[in-house]
């Protein structure tokens, strides 16, 4: 990541005759306290975001499948500021990332489904959809690379 407020993970994982055991998150690696967790599952091609706000800090993951996670600097006061950067996750790769507040993330589905993971940490209320910030994926200003043309998009995320 090109963004040093922006932190990625790589979590061991124990692999055995059974399967595999991993950790996918432990609070005494982080300062933060996170008030819940969120978990979506969706197909190929969806995407969801650009989304974010001033208060919140989230650590994703994805459990399942494989996702192109694009992170946005969204404070007006940084040198980054509309820049973009992009990192896969998946169920293969075990990495999380930490994303503070002020920048904003939106993820397309590469697998056939993927379950996406993120706790969230923030004070006060939790910053619903009328407290966020959504940005149109394709915006030309950010200029996203986008491994789709034609992704499969909510109303709020047209």
């Amino acid at each position: 990541m090109i963004f040093p407020e922006v932190k990625v993970f790589k979590q061991d994982a124990f692999k055995d005759h059974r399967g595999e055991l991993y950790t996918v998150f432990d609070q005494k690696d982080h300062e933060l306290i996170f008030n819940h967790d969120k978990v979506s599952v969706s197909k190929k091609d969806v995407l969801r975001g650009l989304h974010g706000d001033s208060k919140s800090w989230k650590y994703i993951s994805c459990l399942s499948g494989t996702v192109f996670l694009a992170v946005v600097d969204y404070n007006p006061k940084s040198d980054n500021f509309m820049k973009w950067d992009s990192i896969v996750l998946s169920s293969k790769n075990k990495r999380a990332v930490l994303i503070p507040p002020n920048f904003l993330n939106g993820h397309l589905v590469l697998s056939k489904e993927v379950v996406f993971f993120y706790k969230w940490s923030y004070p006060g209320e939790y910053p619903d959809v009328q407290d966020q910030v959504s940005l149109k994926w394709n915006n030309p200003r950010i200029g996203i690379n986008w491994p789709i043309d034609n992704p499969i998009l909510s109303h709020r995320d047209a």
